[in-house]
């Protein structure tokens, strides 16, 4: 993987465009606009901090843990495939279930919404297969957070722009395209375990 797929991928992932009518439900508490704006900036450093620190340390959160790279491969893939059948198929709590009630801090906004688990386990992934190329997984990840950033500081616009039936078209297709994704990253996870396997 190159660093430009490597930087859309994570952008798919992190799905500014389907988080949007979640972080305006999160936030309609909130009246004062200047404040939602801080908030939102807040909550998209913290996300950013989340990401780096898994770039560098979560390759060797895996050898304390005891993990196999394939281990995270299948369950980021299990987990973003849960997420994308909620996408496509959305149940009366939105895609994250329940949401705690008052102002976030953190969570829900940073953390999963934005630095959700198959976004972290796809950083420690490329961090682990490709160490060498670090440089490059953080232009990735920088890009794909910039992106993801001027969406969500947008997404009041956004959301008078398309509507709620053009985000909610937007978030079906957003949809199908994770799960190909996780499709793939369980099929990688599984085809390197079996790789590594010892013939009998």
């Amino acid at each position: 993987m190159d660093m430009l797929s490597a930087g859309l991928t994570l952008l798919l992932i992190m799905d500014p465009l389907g988080n949007i009518p979640l972080f305006l439900t999160v936030l309609k508490t909130v009246d004062d606009e200047s404040r939602k704006r801080k908030i939102l900036i807040r909550e998209l450093c913290f996300a950013l901090l989340v990401l780096l620190i898994f770039l560098f340390v979560g390759q060797y959160l895996l050898q304390w843990l005891n993990l196999r790279q394939e281990a995270v491969s299948i369950a980021g893939g299990i987990v973003l495939f849960l997420i994308s059948l909620r996408m496509i198929f959305p149940t009366e709590k939105g895609i994250m279930g329940e949401m705690p009630a008052g102002e976030p801090f953190f969570v829900p906004l940073a953390v999963p919404l934005l630095a959700g688990p198959s976004t972290l386990a796809m950083l420690i992934l490329l961090a682990r297969s490709q160490p060498d190329r670090i440089f490059e997984w953080l232009i990735a990840v920088l890009g794909a957070w910039v992106v993801t950033s001027l969406i969500m500081l947008s997404s009041t616009k956004l959301h008078k722009l398309l509507g709620a039936r053009g985000l909610i078209a937007v978030e079906r297709l957003m949809g199908m395209v994770l799960v190909a994704i996780s499709v793939q990253m369980l099929l990688d996870g599984i085809t390197t375990y079996l790789s590594v396997i010892p013939s009998h």
